[in-house]
């Protein structure tokens, strides 16, 4: 197969095991220390204990997601020469350990979002949604971040009130904890005194300041990333625009051709996400692919399926807004591209990606978006049309 096909694992405390992994078809594992603090070096020896773990189950750790960028980088305040130091020193530890692909990313705050962590769909299955009426809501009547009124249009301020006031007290806090407990992956949690802190930190950060510190991050880490052969590829904001007053600058492809271009070294690339790019209309995907394929060092398949207010959940694999089939064929392509470069690392680390809870996943405790039997019904789907797709291009 063109792809390598791989699998995100969030430790020993996954509840998807290594065993499930391997038998789902996953050669590759996708995974962090996320027992340590943001900011931090990683340590060799915890990285070789973590990779000695995943060979002893017969797979490869090929992908870190995520080294986390502290806050103080985003915003260039506190101590962040510290942590781009001490971020540059856990580069040339992964590589040391022959671990040489990092994704990460730039969300200022909180890290994907969702404001539904089980939207019933038609068969049964349960998937994530984001609706902007339930953020609203949060927003201004259970936040009240200052001026967070003056953000949304009157229609959607009233449905917002309205559907507030229909929650219930455990409602509420369910909301709430959806919003801000942290998503599989992200990178912390709050509570709505720290979270309001947290927002009010980047009342001086524009867009444009923010894609400056993006750029002054890359400046300072790419150099060592080059040197040690490790390829850094961001992943785009997830949802694909400014929440909660806070910028997110890497949502379309002018933001992607902004940032390649600022930093233009191959070690400067791509986590190509087609659930947070497809999750906006204007935004094509397999035309990204052949125009930046080249800088992709990373994919994650996934497909949302949007409404014309902007709320989206997540579709099957093979069907919503995201045209799978085009956009494979566009990687294929690209891996076509690199092998007749004579490219040795032609073949692209590829994961399925926030599958739907069901079958016996639905009665067992498990991280949202991560259920082992959704990603399996995923990854075999885009097996099958990777093959397919492939045996006409040979």
């Amino acid at each position: 197969m063109a792809l390598q096909q791989t699998w995100r694992w969030f430790g020993p405390d996954d509840p998807v095991q290594l065993s499930d992994i391997r038998q789902a078809g996953a050669t590759g594992i996708v995974t962090a220390l996320h027992q340590i603090p943001n900011g931090a070096v990683w340590p060799v020896e915890d990285i070789r204990e973590r990779q000695q773990l995943i060979k002893q189950n017969g797979l490869e750790w090929v992908v870190v997601e995520s080294v986390p960028v502290h806050e103080s980088i985003k915003t260039r305040t506190g101590q962040f020469e510290m942590y781009l130091e001490n971020y540059k020193q856990t580069l040339i530890n992964l590589a040391a350990c022959d671990i040489r692909t990092v994704c990460y990313n730039f969300m200022p705050v909180l890290d994907w979002t969702r404001t539904d962590l089980e939207y019933p769909m038609p068969d049964g299955s349960l998937a994530l949604r984001f609706d902007w009426i339930a953020l609203a809501a949060f927003d201004v009547f259970m936040l009240k971040r200052p001026g967070a009124e003056n953000e949304y249009t009157e229609k959607l301020l009233a449905d917002a009130r309205s559907y507030f006031e229909k929650l219930d007290e455990p409602g509420r806090e369910k909301l709430q904890k959806t919003i801000l407990a942290g998503l599989p992956g992200s990178e912390g949690s709050y509570d709505l005194t720290d979270f309001n802190k947290a927002c009010e930190s980047y009342n001086q950060i524009d867009a444009e300041k923010l894609k400056r510190h993006l750029v002054h991050f890359l400046e300072e880490v790419i150099p060592t990333a080059a040197s040690a052969g490790v390829n850094m590829c961001i992943h785009p904001d997830d949802p694909p625009f400014s929440i909660f007053g806070l910028p997110r600058v890497v949502s379309t492809e002018d933001d992607v051709s902004e940032l390649l271009r600022s930093v233009d070294d191959p070690a400067n690339g791509l986590t190509f996400c087609t659930g947070s790019f497809g999750a906006r209309g204007d935004n094509d995907l397999p035309g990204m692919i052949e125009r930046w394929g080249d800088r992709i060092h990373f994919i994650h398949l996934r497909s949302t399926e949007r409404d014309v207010r902007g709320n989206f959940f997540e579709a099957n694999h093979l069907e919503g807004d995201v045209d799978m089939f085009r956009v494979m064929k566009a990687l294929l392509r690209e891996v076509q591209k690199r092998k007749s470069k004579g490219n040795k690392h032609w073949a692209i680390p590829m994961r399925p990606d926030h599958g739907h809870k069901m079958l016996d996943d639905m009665h067992k405790k498990g991280n949202p978006g991560y259920s082992g039997i959704g990603r399996l019904r995923g990854l075999a789907e885009l097996r099958g049309l990777e093959m397919g797709i492939e045996r006409t291009l040979s």
